[in-house]
C-alpha cells in the first residue's frame, strides 16, 4: 500500500482494493457469488472486493450477491453503487434460505458473537443450525466458511500459538458454536461433496474496528489498559478480505482446507499499548496481570500461501494513532479481545 488512508471513503476503497493475483483467482471462479451475511463489519468490503476482481478479470456478468437483513440502509446502497447486488433476508428461516439464488462460490459470513453469553441459544441457532440451512442449499457451491481462533484453546507465546494440525479446544458458547459451524461444514464437505474452506480469522484491524481501536480509545479516554489478555494476534483487514477470497480456490470436498488467518507477530498488550500511548502522547497505564498463556494462532500457512500481511503492525498502529487524533470515525463495537472465560 502506497499511502495509508485518512478519509472512509479512502478506507473503503482499499479495504476492497483487489490484489493481481486476486484478480488472476476470480477469472476462474465457477460462476455467480452470494456472500451471506454481509451487512455485518467485514461483509461490505469482501463484497466490493469480490465485485472489482471480477471486473478487472473482464467478468463483468458474473454476478456477486450480498445478503443480509440490511439494517445499514446507507451501507447497502453503497454497495448498489459499486455494483453489488443486495438481497434483504432472515437467514434464520430455512424457506428465505432455501429461496435464494443459485450461486457457484459461497462466503458464509453469519455468526452471532456478542451477547451470546446472556442468549446462548441465539449463538447455537446462529452458528450451528443456520450453516445447515445453507449447507443443504448449497451442496454445489464452493463454500468459504468464516471460523474463529476462538475454537483453539489458550497457548504460551512462546509456542507461536495454535496450528492448524492442532486439535480444537473450544471454551464458552461461542466457541463451541463455532466449532459446531465448522463441523457442520465438515459434514457437508465429506457427505454431500461439497468443497469447503474454513477460514479461523483471529482478529482483523482497520481504524474505525478492532484490538487497536479499542486500546487506542481506552488510552485516549485515560483509563487503564487491562493487560489479562497477555498477547493477541492481529492482522490488517485488507489482508484479511483478500485471503477470505483467495481461499475459494482452495475450497476441497472431503477434508475441508483449513486455514489460520492473522498476522506473523504474538504481539504483547502492553506492548502495543505504549506504542499506541506513544503516538497519542498520552499516558499507558494498565490493570491485571500477565497471563501465562494467550489465544494466539500460527498463520505459517496462511503466508506460505498468499504472502505476508500488505500493511505491517508498525504500520497498524500509527494509522489508528492518526485516525483517531484527526477525529476518524470509530464503530461501537469493542471486540472484547481481553475476556479469557469464554463469555461475550
Amino acid at each position: 500500500m502506497q499511502q495509508l488512508p485518512s478519509t472512509v471513503p479512502d478506507l473503503e476503497d482499499e479495504l476492497s482494493r483487489p490484489g493481481t493475483e486476486l484478480v488472476a483467482d476470480a477469472a476462474h471462479w465457477p460462476g455467480d457469488v452470494v456472500l451471506l451475511g454481509a451487512g455485518g463489519k467485514t461483509g461490505a468490503g469482501i463484497a466490493a472486493m469480490a465485485r472489482r476482481a471480477l471486473d478487472a478479470a473482464g467478468r463483468t456478468d458474473t454476478a456477486v450477491l450480498a445478503v443480509s437483513r440490511w439494517s445499514d440502509e446507507a451501507g447497502r446502497a453503497r454497495l448498489e453503487a459499486r455494483g453489488v447486488r443486495t438481497q434483504r433476508a432472515d437467514l434464520a428461516d430455512p424457506a428465505a434460505v432455501a429461496a435464494l439464488p443459485d450461486a457457484a462460490v459461497v462466503v458464509h459470513l453469519v455468526g452471532a458473537k456478542f451477547g451470546t453469553s446472556d442468549a446462548p441459544e441465539h449463538a447455537w441457532m446462529t452458528n450451528t443450525v443456520l450453516p445447515a440451512y445453507v449447507a443443504a442449499r448449497y451442496p454445489a457451491a464452493r463454500t468459504v466458511a468464516l471460523s474463529t481462533g476462538n475454537v483453539y484453546g489458550m497457548t504460551a507465546p512462546v509456542t507461536g500459538g495454535s496450528t492448524e494440525t492442532d486439535a480444537p479446544r473450544p471454551h464458552g458458547d461461542y466457541a463451541v458454536t463455532c466449532h459446531g459451524r465448522e463441523q457442520v461444514f465438515r459434514h457437508a464437505a465429506r457427505t454431500r461433496g461439497t468443497p469447503v474452506a474454513l477460514i479461523r480469522l483471529n482478529y482483523a484491524c482497520e481504524p474505525r474496528y478492532g484490538v487497536l481501536a479499542d486500546l487506542a480509545r481506552t488510552l485516549r479516554a485515560g483509563e487503564p489498559v487491562d493487560a489479562g489478555a497477555g498477547a493477541v494476534n492481529v492482522v490488517w483487514q485488507r489482508y484479511a478480505n483478500e485471503v477470505v477470497l483467495r481461499s475459494v480456490r482452495h475450497a476441497a470436498p472431503g477434508t475441508p482446507f483449513t486455514l489460520n488467518l492473522t498476522g506473523p507477530e504474538a504481539a504483547g498488550i502492553r506492548t502495543l499499548a505504549r506504542r499506541l500511548a506513544e503516538l497519542l502522547d498520552v499516558e499507558a497505564r494498565f490493570t491485571g496481570t500477565d497471563p501465562e498463556t494467550s489465544l494466539l494462532s500460527d498463520a505459517s500457512r496462511c503466508h506460505a500461501l498468499f504472502g505476508y500481511p500488505d500493511v505491517t503492525l508498525g504500520q497498524l498502529l500509527e494509522l489508528q494513532a492518526r485516525w483517531l487524533r484527526d477525529g476518524g470515525e470509530v464503530w461501537d463495537k469493542p471486540t472484547r479481545f481481553e475476556r479469557r472465560d469464554g463469555r461475550f
